[in-house]
């Protein structure tokens, strides 16, 4: 018998179509029955549709269309495919990151993007996802004359779990680090540990700029979110003064793997790939960034990579790890590698929302008094919880109330920006992360069985402190590695060594469009 041949029909092409079924077209309805469906009626319940608020979305689930993405976006891409223009993305891109629509058309250079990748997130069927970048990471392997140094950021710990069937917020470091070696990773760091660094930079300029000894503008502004800061760059360039100057703990860590790294190991720069485990598809941006390759300029040579050469997300591990047959679960603990191996518990933090203000809050304590943080900064319950603003008090001797805020969610910084803009901010220091909750559910984390939503973020938040809660050591500047990278190597925080390596400027991206006055919140 002759066979059938069967023509593929394509999203497109059924859309095509349906259009043309009639006279006056249809309005495609994906709940189907000719009524406009609900969550709690729809096809999956409660499980992907507008959720992600915490409470039942009120858009109908017909066509409602999808954000634009540049073919060379660096940190996501769309498989057109999977696509099923249920308007997910635009709903999270416009309502809770305040990017998409809130700018006058046409564009110019770029499509507007600040690569947070939230919208792989919230994608119900998949369509949108990281680049996957696993390919540069086996050639580098593969190449015997090449070390491949990893770091891994901490909210990867208690996210990778779930890929393999573990329970949410299961902290698997050891396993993670084991992982890595089986893969064939030459060099395994820990970012915890240039999260302590990070915190004694930045900590160290809040200081400076609240006793007026760096003249720049208050509030500081915390810069390791780089989703964040090219938010900043896009909407609120005058306010690019109030950034810190300090660099990422990833490119930190990059920094010091091409430079502090290679010196103590007589390794030579230029044959490091140095690799990042990141929860974030925005960090795939940030080490193209030419404004923070600083290795080559420090050893004055051109031939010598980005500090950061590859970025993997969370969920890239996982497939990796899939890949190579790795039985994840029965792995035995591994442990870092020393030098830049060590992480405290206010680096532990840095995964969630909060635990940036927190850690910097104890070290920026003793940075002013010489002392140890009082119980208090050791929780510091004002800044903990999913809320999208948050803020306290923190009394400093010598300095007095340093007044702190704490943002998640682009929707919600754009408010307190905005309220700076107009004069009207009293404070010192605010912490923002692009992500609702913070790195733990950045981009690149595994996508759970349900939508985003607290309960997921608070169960990751949860064992970031505990992991903090159990740690031997908590405050950033008691980390023994990071005494010895200021004895051996950076003098001193914001020394001028440490100021060429570790500090960083930003630059006006509002040329590529007209921002929209009345701001669609």
């Amino acid at each position: 018998m002759a066979s059938k041949k069967v023509s593929k029909l394509s999203r497109r092409s059924f859309l095509k179509f349906v259009g043309g079924a009639s006279l006056v077209g249809v309005s495609l309805n994906l709940g189907g029955c000719g009524e406009v469906a609900t969550a709690g009626t729809a096809v999956g319940g409660k499980g992907w549709m507008p959720t992600q608020y915490n409470a039942p979305g009120t858009w109908p689930t017909n066509v409602r269309g999808r954000v634009p993405i540049d073919p060379a976006n660096p940190s996501i891409v769309r498989d057109d495919q999977k696509c099923i223009l249920c308007g997910q993305c635009i709903e999270v891109c416009e309502k809770v990151q305040t990017v998409f629509r809130n700018y006058e058309l046409p564009l110019k250079d770029e499509i507007v993007c600040v690569n947070c990748g939230q919208c792989t997130q919230w994608c119900p069927s998949g369509a949108i996802s990281e680049r996957d970048d696993t390919d540069k990471v086996y050639k580098a392997i593969a190449n015997s004359n090449i070390k491949v140094v990893v770091q891994t950021a901490p909210a990867t710990r208690i996210g990778l779990g779930e890929e393999f069937g573990l329970p949410v917020g299961t902290n698997v470091q050891g396993k993670q680090v084991a992982a890595l070696r089986k893969l064939g990773f030459d060099v395994v760091f820990d970012t915890n540990f240039t999260a302590d660094l990070t915190i004694m930079e930045e900590g160290t300029e809040l200081v400076k700029r609240i006793k007026g000894e760096l003249k720049k503008p208050l509030p500081q502004l915390t810069s390791c979110c780089p989703g964040w800061v090219k938010f900043v760059e896009y909407y609120y360039p005058d306010l690019i003064p109030n950034l810190s100057s300090a660099k990422s703990p990833q490119q930190m860590e990059g920094t010091l793997m091409k430079t502090y790294y290679a010196e103590k190991k007589n390794v030579d720069p230029k044959k490091i790939v140095s690799v990042a485990i990141m929860p974030c598809t925005a960090k795939k941006f940030e080490c193209q960034r030419p404004e923070l390759a600083s290795a080559g300029k420090e050893l004055n040579d051109k031939n010598v990579s980005p500090d950061v050469d590859v970025v993997l997300t969370t969920r890239e591990l996982a497939r990796m790890i899939k890949r190579a047959g790795i039985d994840f679960s029965s792995l035995p603990d591994g442990q870092y590698d020393k030098l830049m191996g060590s992480g405290t518990g206010a680096g532990a933090i840095f995964g969630t929302t909060g635990g940036v203000m927190e850690a910097a809050a104890r070290s920026a304590y003793y940075l002013v008094t010489g002392q140890q943080p009082p119980s208090a900064l050791w929780d510091l319950t004002p800044v903990r919880g999913m809320q999208g603003v948050k803020e306290a008090e923190i009394n400093i001797p010598g300095v007095g109330n340093m007044k702190v805020a704490v943002i998640s969610g682009l929707a919600n910084a754009r408010k307190v920006m905005d309220q700076i803009q107009a004069g009207n901010a009293t404070w010192d220091f605010i912490e923002v992360m692009a992500c609702p909750g913070g790195c733990e559910y950045g981009g690149g984390q595994p996508r759970a069985a349900a939508p985003p939503s607290d309960d997921v973020r608070n169960r990751r938040a949860a064992s970031l402190y505990k992991i903090d809660a159990n740690a031997k050591i908590r405050n950033s500047y008691e980390n023994p590695e990071i005494k010895q990278i200021y004895a051996d190597f950076l003098t001193s925080p914001m020394s001028e060594k440490a100021e060429e390596l570790l500090h960083t400027t930003y630059i006006s991206r509002a040329s590529e469009f007209v921002a929209k006055k009345t701001q669609n919140i």
